[in-house]
């Protein structure tokens, strides 16, 4: 599989400034990868044995279904058929257990997710490099307004001296100021939210504001669940 399929410009997310920038370069690169699944990697053998063997997650099963070109799809999955019934059931001697076992790991395992992790680890570093050498992306880094719960601790766990020899400490108060104020903007859109439901609010003198989505903001920051 070509890298540029599972790699994109790392500026070109952060121009963007509406929600967490890395659910959104997480969401593109699926989407280019979904793309390239149901498409040109149809004629290519190597990607073909690698799903074969390894098969996709329930999420992106759906994403494929939804997807045009269903017959890339059930070619994949006739193959597929073929490998699990040779991996999972073949074999005199297999005990049920190791059926079992077998069919766990499969279950388990995703091609698509495992090409949209090793493109996030070289995009995440390629951010940091960005960080540390070019002030136009340092710039757009600290305007963003927000960063999701899980993105922040990555971000932060994943930045040190190695990665940034004369900006961590600047990229660390920047990503931790941002995530601080959308998390006091969201108390105070969701403190609202609960407060138009007090009997003494009815439906003239209420004020929703911004809070009418605040629920669904709140738990797209707390797990990470892309709102883009």
């Amino acid at each position: 599989m070509r890298d540029d399929i599972c790699t994109i410009p790392v500026s070109e997310v952060f121009e963007v400034n509406d929600g967490c920038p890395i659910c959104r370069m997480r969401k593109t690169v699926g989407d280019h990868i979904v793309d390239y699944i149901m498409g040109a990697a149809m004629m290519e053998p190597d990607v073909r044995i690698e799903t074969n063997k390894i098969g996709f997650c329930p999420d992106h099963y759906d994403r494929m279904l939804n997807h045009r070109g269903r017959l890339a799809l059930a070619l994949m999955l006739e193959s597929h058929l073929d490998s699990v019934k040779k991996d999972v059931f073949g074999g005199l001697f297999a005990t049920p257990n190791k059926k079992a076992s077998k069919a766990k790991t499969l279950t388990e395992s995703c091609f698509i997710c495992d090409k949209i992790n090793w493109g996030m680890e070289r995009m995440i570093e390629t951010l940091y490099r960005c960080y540390e050498n070019e002030r136009d992306f340092r710039d757009l880094f600290n305007n963003q307004q927000k960063f999701c719960m899980p993105h922040f601790e990555m971000l932060l766990s994943g930045c040190n001296k190695k990665q940034m020899k004369r900006y961590s400490d600047e990229f660390q108060k920047n990503l931790v100021r941002i995530v601080e104020d959308n998390i006091t903007s969201l108390r105070t859109d969701i403190g609202n939210y609960c407060k138009m439901y007090n009997y003494q609010n009815n439906a003239d003198n209420c004020d929703w504001q911004n809070s009418k989505d605040s629920v669904e903001r709140t738990i797209n920051f707390l797990s990470g669940k892309s709102d883009n």
